[in-house]
């Protein structure tokens, strides 16, 4: 009971605080713990291909184990000394393994800019959120980055942590966190993390495969807010697999049938064009609001998560 009532609890203290500034963040100490075994297991191992490829290995492993090893004795030291003190640790890395409250707040603002300021403000907004190259972006390419981002980290952002926590409470969640911030600071296909990242950006795809399912299917439930949840279906059966990565263009293809926009496609990234396909139908211009309805779907399928993961967890450790 202590696992489902502080993962509720987390939630609903992630949408209350969203992520204060005068908190000190989990993977704000996991960044930096992933930049200085960088440099020691690039100086420990032969810049070759092969030896960059064992390097990330090494990262990749010892990051989660150490993740998980640390806050579950933190957890369990705690819960020693009080009960009381065991589950407010737990229920505020669980409040903080989430991103809702901040995703939401940050493409407000994008569409803020979008309607009151100027695009470069507008650019600069979004860029806080995507890792894509903006100074370049339309109006309609800031608010297509703003949505699909809304989309993409429901699944990494919202799902997926709220996933592990009901599975393993707190330690879980983070380490799961911990794997996704290091695909986010090395999982790259660029010179210098062709070898050294595809370990981490693997183990995130193994870690998001289920995640982004089952969100992309909660993102078409959210869809009756006041979109189309046929279009949402439609579009994420068809286009589900259209992205390198097996898992952002589940929740995207949802998001882009709903809305009955295009998403995706062609984008920069530190300074070269990628190509992509492009996700969804073009019936219809993207426009500012349609970051709103994003928003509300966002609300929407992270209600309905948190209530099927705790019934779900109730269900198991109490009536099975």
């Amino acid at each position: 009971m202590t696992v489902l009532l502080a993962a509720v609890c987390g939630f609903v203290l992630d949408l209350a605080l969203g992520d204060p500034a005068w908190m000190p963040h989990p993977v704000v100490f996991m960044g930096r713990c992933i930049a200085r075994l960088e440099k020691g297991l690039r100086r420990a191992f032969p810049a070759t291909p092969k030896g960059e490829l064992a390097a990330g290995c090494v990262l990749a492993a010892a990051l989660p184990l150490g993740t998980l090893a640390f806050t579950g004795l933190a957890v369990w030291l705690c819960g020693r000394a009080h009960p009381a003190l065991g589950f407010a640790l737990q229920t505020v890395w669980c409040g903080q393994a989430l991103a809702m409250r901040g995703l939401r707040d940050e493409s407000r603002s994008v569409q803020r800019a979008l309607t009151g300021d100027t695009l470069e403000a507008a650019r600069k907004a979004v860029s806080r959120i995507v890792g894509r190259d903006t100074a370049a972006l339309t109006a309609a390419g800031v608010t297509k980055a703003a949505v699909e981002t809304v989309a993409e980290n429901f699944a990494d952002g919202v799902m997926a942590p709220l996933l592990y926590m009901f599975l393993g409470g707190a330690p879980l969640a983070l380490c799961y966190k911990s794997i996704n911030t290091m695909d986010s600071m090395v999982g790259y296909k660029n010179d210098r993390y062709l070898y050294f990242g595809r370990a981490a950006a693997r183990l995130d795809d193994a870690a998001n495969y289920l995640p982004a399912r089952l969100a992309a299917l909660l993102l078409v439930a959210a869809a009756l807010t006041g979109q189309s949840a046929a279009g949402a279906f439609r579009v994420w059966r068809r286009d589900r697999r259209c992205h390198a990565s097996p898992n952002s263009a589940q929740t995207e293809a949802a998001m882009a049938g709903a809305l009955g926009v295009q998403l995706a496609g062609p984008a920069y990234y530190f300074g070269k064009r990628y190509e992509k396909p492009t996700i969804g139908d073009d019936i219809r211009p993207i426009e500012p609001a349609d970051i709103a309805r994003a928003g509300r779907m966002l609300y929407a399928a992270g209600f309905l998560a948190v209530a099927l993961g705790a019934a779900a967890r109730f269900v198991i450790v109490w009536i099975l």
